[in-house]
Formats: C-alpha cells, structure tokens, sequence
C-alpha cells in the first residue's frame, strides 16, 4: 500500500508540476496578446487619420468638378448667339425638370437615420427651389421672346 501511495503521490506531483507549466505558457500568452493589443492600437489612431484626409480628398475632387462645370456652363451659355436664345431657353427648362424630379427624389428619401440624412434633405429642398426659379424664369423669357414676333395690331 506504501508503494501505491507513493506512486499516486509522485502522479499527483508530477500533475502539479505540468499544471504549473500549463498556468505559466498560459500567463506568457496572456503577455504576449497584450503586447500585440498595445500595438493594434497604436495603429488605429493613423488609419483613422488616413480615412478621414481620404474622405477631404473626396470632397476637394468632387469640388473641383463641381467648380469646372460652373466655368463650362458660364462660357457655354454666354457664347450661344442671341438668335438661339429662345431655343437654348427651352432646352434649360427640359434640364431643369430633369432636375426637380431628382431633387424630389432627394427630399423623400428616407436616410433621416444616416449621418448625411439631413444635409441630403437640405439640398434637396435647395435643389428644388433654384430649379423651380429657373423653369419659372424660362417660361416668362420664352413667353416675352414669342410676344415679340406676334403683330403689333393683333
């Protein structure tokens, strides 16, 4: 009996003794995770930089775009010869419908949730109302150029 005693001892401590190299791998690890969180999270701060100047460069090119359409549209519109006034009129109102539709789209969308929500309802309205100035306006030129071919006497 002294020897399975012995035996079972000498188990039990043997057990014990990987026990305590499984806790010790365990806590190293532990150790090395935290290290390499330390390091993720060092790198985070300048990937978030790195989106946010990606996001600048969005709206700087979509500005810039924005900004070469105003100059075409200004060269383009004051080079048409004034007998094409009339026609060119009737052209803007056709664009101009095409326009309101989508500002419409624009106002009823339901992105009220995003982040962009109510900016993208703002122009929306905006693009409404400079579109709807602009058919207004189209319309009285065309009527006032047609009443200066109708015969004075009629």
């Amino acid at each position: 009996m002294a020897s399975e005693n012995a035996a079972t001892s000498e188990q039990v401590e043997t057990t014990v003794e990987e026990l305590r190299q499984a806790a010790e791998q365990a806590n190293n690890a532990a150790q090395e995770l935290a290290k390499s969180a330390d390091q993720v999270e060092g790198l985070i701060s300048p990937l978030e930089t790195l989106t946010q100047a990606a996001h600048v460069a969005d709206w700087v090119y979509l500005g810039a775009i924005f900004v070469l359409a105003v100059f075409v549209g200004y060269y383009v519109v004051w080079s048409v010869t004034p007998a094409l006034h009339t026609p060119l009129m009737s052209v803007t109102n056709a664009v101009s419908s095409v326009v309101i539709v989508g500002a419409l789209i624009a106002v009823g969308a339901d992105v009220a949730q995003s982040p962009s929500g109510g900016l993208s309802r703002f122009f929306g309205v905006l693009g409404v109302a400079l579109a709807s100035v602009n058919i207004f306006g189209g319309f009285l030129v065309t009527q006032r150029m047609l009443a200066m071919y109708k015969k004075k006497g009629a």
